[in-house]
């Protein structure tokens, strides 16, 4: 009995992990433990997002699909919906959003893609093509927002090498009729000293525009051009803002002195003969200097102006900090 049963465990793990390796699909199918929805009586369908119903800009969720046969039966997809069903059992069709064959929507983060329009999937059952289902997401922008324009970290010092052990003396006699003595060990090498971090990267010139967005809910937009990133955000201002740095980057970590060699030992004679000095230890480097600190330049519209309260600027480097600089004037519509 006991061995029926290991061999039925042992089974059963065999399975599982070859499931796990062949990616849950036509293996898992062939063992019962996933499904395909081509055969089956389905009359209705229906989906819904995971974790949440709505999407923001650059997240990304889960669908779970309920197909329900004539019987009245359900199977549920894999995954959040801890069913069994195979998701290419079903194809798709989208506007704004992605989906990918997983069952993942996802959502750019440009928000020039979906400002103003509606998020919508569409999801047809294979082998059934009258039986589908449209799904519209909710886009949500009160979103806490980065954006990294700050200098990248400079590089660390090269540590220094450890000094080479000294060489044992060698032996002399402790033969009463005959001494001799030992040699003297000879002095460990010194470590070399490491070498110093390279200095971090200056902040990035950022140029900053922030207006309302035409509409009946007021929400922000922003345009933050600088050196390597040319990035868009909306933010509704009722829980999003912006977070966006310039900051010099840190310097580089000094290398590490090494460490000194072993002093030999001396020779066991008749007397014993001294053991080596240690070599000594490297200094180790300087830190490099933290970058210069960026410049941040707002331009913002006066109907804007009450939410800036929602944008927060950082410039900080090694030189100090540099305060943003404020201009108001008219800003037209970013998109």
């Amino acid at each position: 009995m006991i061995s029926q049963r290991f061999s039925s465990a042992v089974g059963l793990s065999a399975a599982v992990a070859m499931l796990s390796l062949a990616g849950c699909g036509s293996l898992g199918v062939a063992l019962g433990m996933r499904t395909r929805l081509d055969k089956l009586p389905i009359t209705a369908v229906s989906a819904t997002l995971s974790p949440h119903p709505s999407l923001t800009p650059g997240k990304s969720g889960r669908l779970i699909i309920v197909a329900t046969g004539s019987d009245g039966k359900t199977w549920t997809t894999v995954g959040p919906g801890r069913g069994k069903v195979l998701f290419d059992s079903f194809t798709f069709e989208s506007t704004v959003v992605k989906v990918k064959g997983s069952g993942v929507v996802s959502l750019p983060s440009d928000p020039r893609v979906s400002s103003g329009k509606t998020a919508h999937v569409h999801v047809a059952v294979v082998g059934h093509p009258d039986v589908v289902t449209d799904l519209d997401i909710p886009l949500q922008y009160n979103v806490a927002y980065a954006a990294h324009f700050s200098g990248a970290s400079g590089n660390d010092g090269f540590d220094g090498t450890d000094g080479l052990a000294g060489l044992d003396g060698t032996s002399g006699s402790m033969d009463p009729n005959n001494p001799q003595a030992g040699g003297n060990g000879s002095n460990g090498s010194s470590g070399s000293d490491g070498s110093t971090g390279g200095n971090g990267w200056p902040g990035e010139t950022v140029h900053v525009w922030v207006t309302l967005q035409p509409g009946p809910a007021p929400l922000i937009q922003v345009r933050a051009h600088g050196t390597t990133l040319d990035r868009y955000f909306l933010i509704d201002p009722n829980g999003g803002s912006l977070s966006l740095d310039a900051n010099g980057g840190a310097g580089g970590r000094g290398g590490r002195g090494g460490k000194g060699g072993r002093g030999g030992s001396g020779g066991i004679g008749s007397p014993n003969a001294s053991s080596g000095f240690a070599g000594t230890d490297g200094s180790d480097g300087q830190p490099g200097s933290d970058g210069a600190a960026g410049k941040i330049i707002v331009t913002v519209d006066p109907s804007a102006q009450v939410y800036l309260n929602r944008l927060h600027f950082s410039a900080r480097g090694g030189f100090g900090s540099s305060a943003p600089e404020f201009h108001t004037e008219s800003v037209p519509p970013l998109w």
